[in-house]
């Protein structure tokens, strides 16, 4: 009866703070988010209090080392999958430049056969009406003034003509030398997302790894392990908001953050899954990327990106909806929501949750909508 009360006293912390962000995602920070949102194991504290007794875990580790390997694990094909994506996005956004400046060439050659079919039409007619100079017209002419300014407009048309085709020919060259560079240019793109395509082997061998780790778990052991992860998180909150990091922290959202929040926070609850962009699961930058395109922004796919294209920002600047990205490798992105948390698809085997902003390392602050 009490792990039940203590299962919804979590499940209301989800609820109150997922309400709060909707309602007002600039709330002051008097009451800074500490401790991690996810619900709480079977058995255990949602909010951790005294460690409880270690238990073992594989091949004589204990389980905060287990839990230290898993995260470690997933965190490495979390880097190497959004290396993957990148490269997968560059090579094709190349290949679709390509096709463009092909069909931008065929159109040019198209456009030219037409001008010069033209063109030799008016000549052939004038074969076909005798092919008489403009001296000899001048002198036949019943209305010189008549001719002469026919003649005029037709030496006018011609050099348009001539103008033209000239100026297709040469766009027809520069299109030429762009489809040669573009070629070139996918050719080193392809030749990098056949080695990252490699690396998904490396990338799943992790995965495979840290799910062997957890299913050599037992039923009791993986309930702990949840409590330690969330005590890890606690920690890691708690020092980061002593700080004083919150201190000067009250930004309000935009309309557009407004809307990128109220989105992602209506995923919680959702699986993690490697490469998810939605509607039924996320990957963490997956979960971004999708939250501001429903704001109406389009934002870079992976977290990688999303720190280097996005505007960074001070820590003391942050507003909800601006994206927290963590770790030196910018290997996970959460969006934070206000108060003091972010919501974030943490890994493989979890749901999209609410967690303390600070629960790991921060790498930078970025704004989408800046």
């Amino acid at each position: 009866m009490g792990s039940v009360r203590r299962r919804r006293g979590a499940s209301s912390l989800v609820l109150l703070c997922a309400m709060a962000v909707l309602t007002a995602p600039g709330l002051a920070t008097g009451t800074a988010y500490a401790a991690p949102a996810a619900p709480a194991a079977p058995g255990s504290p949602s909010v951790p209090g005294a460690p409880a007794a270690p238990l073992p875990g594989p091949g004589g580790k204990s389980l905060e080392q287990v839990r230290k390997d898993i995260e470690e694990l997933y965190r490495q094909a979390g880097t190497a999958t959004d290396a993957y994506n990148l490269a997968e996005a560059e090579t094709k956004a190349q290949s679709d430049k390509i096709v463009e400046i092909a069909n931008l060439i065929v159109a040019g050659k198209e456009r030219i056969a037409t001008l010069k079919s033209r063109a030799g039409a008016a000549a052939r007619a004038q074969y076909r009406s005798g092919g008489l100079p403009p001296g000899a017209k001048l002198a036949l002419s019943e209305d010189p003034n008549h001719f002469l300014d026919g003649a005029g407009r037709l030496r006018q048309g011609e050099k348009a003509a001539s103008d033209l085709l000239s100026e297709l020919d040469r766009t027809q060259t520069d299109l030429q030398r762009y489809a040669e560079e573009a070629s070139e240019r996918w050719q080193k793109l392809e030749a990098n997302r056949v080695k990252q395509e490699e690396s998904k082997k490396q990338i799943e061998e992790k995965i495979k790894a840290a799910e062997e780790l957890e299913s050599k778990l037992e039923a009791e052991e993986k309930a702990r392990l949840i409590q330690l992860e969330q005590e890890a998180q606690y920690r890691a909150q708690t020092a980061w908001l002593s700080t004083g990091a919150m201190k000067d922290v009250n930004g309000k959202a935009t309309d557009a953050g407004k809307q990128a929040v109220q989105f992602a926070t209506a995923q919680i609850g959702k699986p993690y899954k490697w490469g998810a962009v939605g509607p039924d699961s996320f990957d963490c930058s997956g979960l971004t990327s999708q939250a501001w395109r429903a704001a109406g922004r389009g934002i870079p796919r992976t977290s990688q990106e999303q720190l280097r294209l996005l505007p960074k920002i001070a820590l003391k600047d942050m507003r909800p909806g601006d994206l927290i990205i963590y770790f030196d490798d910018a290997s996970h992105v959460g969006m934070y929501v206000g108060d003091g948390a972010m919501v974030h698809a943490p890994r493989p085997g979890r749901n999209v949750t609410m967690a303390g902003a600070g629960s790991m390392p921060i790498k930078a602050v970025v704004r989408p909508d800046a």
